[in-house]
């Protein structure tokens, strides 16, 4: 399974590179699908790339959602979980 997750874009480079963070962990991302996109936003990233733009409401829901599921994984699996602690591979 794949997730989409919320980050915030908190650098904009060259040649549509960025970096986004969420809970402190930091990932590379590509924003040609978003280059409206500045520093600040909320962007949704899959695979490696920002695929979508977000206001703050929207971003604020979704990641609440994520708060749901992390805490049901935490209550299922009996340890702690981190959404944005994932391997790169599979973040």
């Amino acid at each position: 399974m794949c997730l989409a997750v919320p980050m915030t874009l908190i650098e904009r480079g060259v040649d549509d590179a960025g970096v986004v963070e969420l809970e402190g962990v930091r990932r590379a991302v590509r924003l040609e699908l978003v280059p409206e996109a500045v520093v600040g936003d909320y962007v949704i990233v899959h695979a490696g790339y920002a695929i979508e733009r977000l206001n703050r409401d929207e971003a604020d829901a979704r990641l609440q959602l994520f708060d749901r599921l992390v805490a049901a994984a935490e209550h299922d699996l009996g340890v702690p979980v981190r959404l944005a602690n994932l391997p790169p591979e599979r973040a």
